[in-house]
C-alpha cells in the first residue's frame, strides 16, 4: 500500500496509482467502458424497436461510445504517471456521461405508454439531476477541485464517486426494458433498410406502353393496305 506523505493513512491512501491496484483499476475501467458500449447499442436497438428512428437516440449511442473512449483513458493513464492524458480522458468521459443519460431521461418519457414508464422518467429525471449537482464539483473542472485546499480536494473526489454511483444506478433502470430484448432486437442492428427507387415518369415523354400500342396500330394498318 502506497501513502501520501504527511497525510493521515485514512486519508492519504493512494489506492490506483502503484502496481497491482493500478493494474486492477484499469481492468475494471476497460471492463467498463465495454460494458458502457453494450449498454448504448442496447438502448440504442431498444429504442429503434419500439420507438422508431430518432436523432436524439443516434446522438445517445455516440455519447456513449466516447463516454467509452474516455474511461479507457482515464484507466490506463493513470494520473501520476500521465496527468494530462487522464485529465483529459476525465473531461471527456464524464460531461458525455452527464450528456448520455440527460438525453435517455428525454426518450423514456417520449417513449411512456404508461403510468409505470412515467415513474421510470422522474426516477432517470431525479437521477440526471443529482448526477449535474456533483458533477459540477467533480474533477477536473469541479469548483472543489481546482482549490488549492487539501479537504475541498478530497471532497470534489467524494463528489466524484457520487456522480458516478449515479450513473450506475441510472444504468440499473434499463434492467426492466433489456429484460424483454429478444432476438427480433438485434435484428434491428443488422436490418439492412432497402427503398425501391422510384422514377417520375415526364408527361411529355411516352411511356413504353404506349410505344407499344402505336407500333402495334401501324402494324394492323399495313395488313388492311
Amino acid at each position: 500500500m502506497q501513502y501520501l506523505p504527511g497525510v493521515p493513512k485514512f486519508l492519504g491512501l493512494k489506492c490506483g496509482t502503484f502496481p497491482p491496484e493500478s493494474c486492477f483499476f484499469s481492468l475494471i475501467c476497460s471492463l467498463g467502458s465495454f460494458m458502457v458500449m453494450l449498454v448504448g447499442l442496447l438502448r440504442y436497438a431498444h429504442v429503434i424497436e419500439h420507438y422508431g428512428s430518432s436523432l436524439l437516440n443516434t446522438l445517445g449511442l455516440a455519447l456513449g461510445w466516447i463516454c467509452a473512449a474516455g474511461l479507457i483513458m482515464v484507466g490506463n493513464f493513470q494520473v501520476d504517471h500521465a496527468k494530462v492524458l487522464h485529465y483529459i480522458g476525465a473531461g471527456v468521459a464524464f460531461p458525455t456521461s452527464m450528456l448520455f443519460i440527460f438525453l435517455q431521461s428525454i426518450l423514456t418519457y417520449r417513449m411512456a405508454k404508461s403510468r409505470g414508464h412515467y415513474w421510470t422518467g422522474h426516477l432517470r429525471s431525479i437521477l440526471a439531476a443529482l448526477a449535474f449537482i456533483t458533477l459540477i464539483f467533480t474533477p477536473p473542472c469541479g469548483v472543489f477541485f481546482i482549490q488549492q485546499s487539501f479537504v475541498l480536494q478530497h471532497l470534489a473526489a467524494l463528489c466524484e464517486w457520487m456522480f458516478i454511483i449515479n450513473v450506475l444506478v441510472f444504468y440499473g433502470t434499463f434492467t426492466a426494458e433489456f429484460g424483454a430484448i429478444s432476438t427480433d432486437t438485434f435484428l434491428v442492428l443488422l436490418k439492412a433498410r432497402r427503398t425501391p427507387k422510384s422514377f417520375k415518369v415526364d408527361s411529355s415523354t411516352p411511356s413504353m406502353s404506349h410505344v407499344h400500342t402505336h407500333l402495334e396500330n401501324m402494324a394492323m394498318m399495313g395488313r388492311d393496305g
